[in-house]
């Protein structure tokens, strides 16, 4: 890349002797300037200050003198002075080096904003944008944006499907509103109508006005999925008398078509949870479970305790699930048969909301298809903290 850039690192010893040699320097190229254009001023000088003159006396009588160097107030101040150039020499070393560590510092962000900018320009940026020095930042940048992108694809999709999924409501709640209308006007417009046909049109109307209903419930729930969160209120729940109550609950709706629910489950069994949210997977389970299954089949709720934990396996015989639809439908709006106007193409929310409550609960959900059978597993702690499960908010109900 062009705008790599390595600026040579000097050590700081390196530095510091050139500092030195410069201060040194300096002050011999001083000196020298100062006593050749002062003719021997140094000269003089050093004598005067630092030379004593003594006298003693010959074998003959007479007077001799001498000089010679004062050596201790030479020592004086040559530590003096070597005090002063460490004072002066430390001063300049960290003014210098502040200055260094700066311009290094501005030099290295300058370069690290460069590759970055690179970086995000190019649509298919890798490593080859960063330098040696940055390449742990550049793992870092690149991961985020990887999990910006997948965030926000996975964001518009999502939107997509809720887009789509209103469309096809909306378009859905046209044709029952129509025939309840249609219907409706017969029979006002009608009064004698003969009792078989005028019986015949209320059922066609009533099954009409329920369609009706279920569509506008799942506007409900898509609207409510936006500002709905989980909070788990614990409390001790009978599995079996729940699932024998969600059984009588479907029996009108199964009944028409030959099915029915099947339970088997310890009577005594209690589990921690939040009972009108874990009635909520069971319902959704079910509900599921109705839409997909075969006339006249049978539908399996099968309750196994596995200390420290209890296993549910609500089994359906239908049409099997293809293996790479086993984890997307228990994504948010979709719909296994993908169908607008059938009566098995809900809001695609059931087995969503579904996961996000078995979540909350420290469980686990999962599903298993062959051609025989379809097997929904929720696994759920058997006993956990009532006081931890209550704090546990599952916000990803919020989210768009």
């Amino acid at each position: 890349m062009s705008n790599k850039q390595k600026k040579p690192k000097r050590s700081s010893w390196f530095s510091s002797i050139l500092i030195l040699i410069a201060v040194v320097f300096c002050c011999l190229l001083f000196f020298y300037v100062v006593d050749v254009f002062f003719n021997g001023l140094t000269a003089d000088v050093f004598v005067n200050t630092f030379t004593v003159t003594d006298t003693y006396q010959n074998d003959d009588g007479s007077l001799h003198s001498y000089q010679h160097i004062d050596w201790n107030y030479l020592k004086s101040w040559i530590m003096i002075a070597f005090l002063f150039l460490a004072i002066m020499f430390t001063f300049l070393l960290r003014t210098f080096s502040r200055r260094a560590a700066l311009k290094e510092r501005e030099a290295l962000l300058s370069s690290l904003s460069e590759q970055v900018s690179a970086c995000l320009a190019d649509e298919n940026g890798t490593f080859t944008a960063f330098s040696k020095e940055f390449t742990s930042v550049g793992f870092d940048i690149l991961k985020l944006r990887s999990q910006a992108r997948e965030k926000t694809r996975l964001l518009e999709q999502e939107m997509q499907q809720k887009n789509d999924l209103i469309t096809y409501l909306a378009h859905d709640l046209k044709t029952p509103l129509a025939s309840v209308i249609g219907y409706l006007c017969l029979l006002d417009e009608s009064p004698s109508l003969p009792a078989d046909l005028r019986e015949q049109y209320i059922g066609i109307t009533l099954e009409k006005a329920y369609r009706l209903e279920q569509l506008i419930n799942e506007f409900f729930e898509i609207t409510r999925y936006n500002l709905h969160s989980i909070v788990v209120n614990p409390g001790r729940v009978h599995l079996k008398a729940m699932l024998l109550q969600l059984a009588d609950e479907f029996y009108p709706i199964l009944e028409a078509e030959g099915k029915s629910i099947e339970v088997d489950a310890p009577a005594d069994l209690i589990l921690i949870g939040d009972a009108d949210k874990l009635a909520r997977v069971f319902n959704n389970i079910l509900k599921n479970a109705a839409a997909y299954s075969y006339p006249n089949t049978k539908i399996s709720v099968r309750v196994q305790q596995k200390d420290p934990e209890v296993f549910l396996y609500f089994t359906n015989q239908g049409d099997p699930i293809p293996e790479r639809q086993r984890e997307t439908i228990f994504e948010k709006f979709y719909r296994l048969d993908g169908s607008r106007s059938t009566k098995t193409g809900g809001s695609g929310l059931g087995l969503a909301i579904a996961k996000e409550i078995v979540d909350a609960h420290h469980g686990k959900i999962w599903v298993e298809s062959s051609l025989e059978q379809t097997t929904f597993t929720v696994r759920l702690p058997l006993k956990q903290d009532a006081a931890a499960l209550s704090q546990n908010t599952n916000e990803t109900l919020r989210k768009p």
